[in-house]
């Protein structure tokens, strides 16, 4: 008879069987790269992404538009 028990809540599992097994346990790891953290819950039409360093994200908002850019302007 062959009884495979796992606890997930534990990480454990407990093979009994009478021939040699091999048992892989593998837990999820990082997701990888972040990517872009891109706030853009008020932009508006002309919106210009930027970052803001006090949020530690990037932004299209109304703050930043293509109407507030003008040569010399900071941006």
């Amino acid at each position: 008879m062959t009884s495979v028990n796992i606890t997930t809540n534990k990480n454990t599992v407990t093979v009994q069987e009478g021939d040699a097994t091999t048992v892989t346990v593998a837990t999820q790891g990082p997701q990888g790269e972040k990517g872009l953290d891109l706030d853009e819950t008020a932009k508006v039409d002309g919106s210009v992404v930027y970052y803001s360093s006090s949020a530690s994200k990037f932004k299209a908002d109304n703050l930043q538009t293509l109407l507030s850019i003008v040569d010399g302007g900071n941006f």
